[in-house]
């Protein structure tokens, strides 16, 4: 399934300054029945976003209408626990682009580039940084530049490089999962099966 082009993302960001965010504090196991990418955004956080009554947490950032974008911005070791591919599911079915953490857990950052999601890791100073600008912000934008690898406070022009497979990176640029990639190259293949002795 082929996924949005990402190439510069400016947009506010949600702050998350909570550490250690599990998967199944990201989309709990009850909402894992289905198999379709569709609708687990409506669940992202369900735990910490609604009373057992089904009534907002007026609490969670998520319900706060200050805070709006196409960022989250969460705090250190991000997407810990189990592999659930879910849970990079919710993220981008709730609208979120890119998620910035100065540590991912390796599978959920991996599950997140599967699906068109940017896990930008920054350093612990210019994490602090970011949730610092949008505290006296909730406005303060961002810009997520996958092709320079930067990631830039608008307001205060401070700036970090971040890393990204070069594989993932070219996926991403190109709306690419794994499938698109291998049919995007289809007659290569083809070329190469052709030359190669049995």
């Amino acid at each position: 399934m082929a996924y949005d082009k990402f190439k510069v993302l400016k947009s506010t960001a949600v702050p998350m300054p909570i550490e250690n965010v599990d998967t199944d504090q990201i989309i709990p196991a009850r909402f894992l029945k289905a198999t379709e990418r569709k609708g687990f955004g409506d669940n992202l956080f369900r735990d910490w976003r609604y009373n057992a009554d089904n009534t907002p947490k007026e609490q969670f950032v998520l319900n706060n209408p200050i805070y709006q974008g196409k960022i989250l911005v969460g705090g250190k070791n991000f997407g810990s626990g189990s592999s659930r591919e879910h849970a990079a599911w919710a993220v981008y079915d709730y609208g979120f682009r890119c998620v910035v953490s100065s540590f991912f857990a390796d599978i959920f950052r991996n599950n997140c580039l599967n699906v068109g999601v940017l896990p930008v890791q920054v350093s612990p100073a210019f994490l602090e940084q970011i949730f610092e600008a949008i505290e006296a912000d909730p406005k303060t934008e961002l810009v997520v530049d996958l092709p320079a690898q930067t990631i830039t406070v608008v307001a205060t022009g401070q700036k970090e490089a971040f890393d990204i497979n070069a594989y993932k990176k070219d996926n991403l640029l190109n709306g690419f999962d794994d499938i698109d990639y291998l049919l995007n190259i289809k007659s290569d293949i083809k070329i190469f099966a052709g030359n190669t002795p049995l």
